[in-house]
């Protein structure tokens, strides 16, 4: 199925040579970081939520199987729900604080946003 994805090579000159085979660039994932070398935002958010808050950890670098582990934990931690999805932490409800002393106390870098 991955040979006829002809999506991804659109813009791609093809060659007449029966014996070519196009080969696809695969996306690196970061290296993650070492918690003291992380630099981690905790704001919150109500755009887009219908009016609820969310409390967003953002700035994190590294694999996103460590990110969703991060957020397991926070979310263990505080109790309540989220998810974690392009490099970015989402918690259900106003825990900047909790979730700030919380990362620090892990070792990262972390700071109060808004």
């Amino acid at each position: 199925m991955a040979d006829n994805d002809w999506k991804s090579r659109l813009g791609v000159v093809y060659s007449t040579d029966p014996n070519f085979k196009y080969e696809q660039k695969m996306d690196v994932e970061a290296e993650t970081l070492p918690p003291a070398r992380q630099r981690l935002i905790v704001r919150i958010d109500r755009r887009h939520r219908a009016g609820k808050q969310v409390t967003l950890v953002e700035g994190f670098t590294g694999s996103s199987e460590d990110l969703a582990a991060l957020a397991k934990t926070l979310k263990t931690k505080c109790g309540v729900g989220g998810t974690a999805k392009d490099g970015e932490i989402a918690i259900q409800g106003d825990l900047r604080d909790k979730i700030t002393e919380l990362l620090l106390s892990m070792g990262y870098n972390a700071k109060r946003g808004n």
